[in-house]
């Protein structure tokens, strides 16, 4: 699974339409071309494709009055609204999902039901035991990592990072359950996109292929 593809369709989610500068904008302002493939040229091409795929529709828009190319706005359609959700369940539930696609799942949370998050948490809890279980049951000699040599630092490592992401992941859960944040159904959520004209701080500055459109 990409990270793109649900940072693409999530940012145009939260604008309503958008073009493809200010999904970009968004993403910079999160760091996401710092932790993952969302670089602009990922960007507009998922754009693109998704288009094609009917998961959001391209409206050509009229060029501004200081002139320039006509952009092409973008809004998600009903089927790029179940694409979104269904990437976004997988991000949270799979223990073997890579860090940038947990943290676009991560940055989505708050548009599922508080119950239902919380639900997609445990279960990536229960994945990841079961395959730390299976580290130490099928891979780990029974004497130990450390008759592999250097070897067994492999799975030291396996069975730390294990830990270590159940143990986050146990936290999260504890601080949604005690009310965190503000979740779909709950009132205004947490606006994470920049307003019209607002200054991005995280902007590399760096002008992208698709930035006229």
């Amino acid at each position: 699974m990409s990270a793109i593809r649900l940072l693409v369709l999530g940012a145009v989610r939260q604008h309503g339409r958008a073009h493809g500068y200010q999904v970009r904008n968004d993403l910079e302002f999160w760091g996401a071309h710092e932790w993952s493939s969302a670089k602009p040229g990922s960007i507009y091409h998922a754009l693109k494709q998704m288009a094609k795929q009917e998961l959001l529709v391209a409206h050509e828009v009229a060029p501004s009055t200081a002139g320039g190319p006509p952009r092409t706005e973008y809004e998600i359609t009903e089927q790029g609204t179940a694409e979104f959700f269904a990437l976004l369940r997988a991000s949270l539930t799979s223990y073997d999902q890579s860090v940038d696609v947990l943290s676009a799942g991560i940055g989505f949370i708050v548009d599922l039901e508080r119950s239902e998050a919380v639900a997609l948490l445990r279960e990536r809890i229960a994945a990841i035991e079961g395959w730390r279980a299976s580290v130490t049951d099928d891979y780990t000699p029974p004497e130990g990592p450390a008759s592999l040599g250097h070897i067994g630092e492999i799975m030291n490592m396996w069975v730390h990072s294990a830990d270590a992401g159940a143990e986050w992941t146990r936290g999260l859960i504890a601080r949604i359950e005690a009310g965190a944040y503000t979740f779909a159904g709950e009132g205004e959520p947490f606006v994470g996109v920049l307003t019209q004209g607002h200054e991005n701080p995280c902007a590399t500055g760096v002008p992208g292929p698709g930035d006229a459109v």
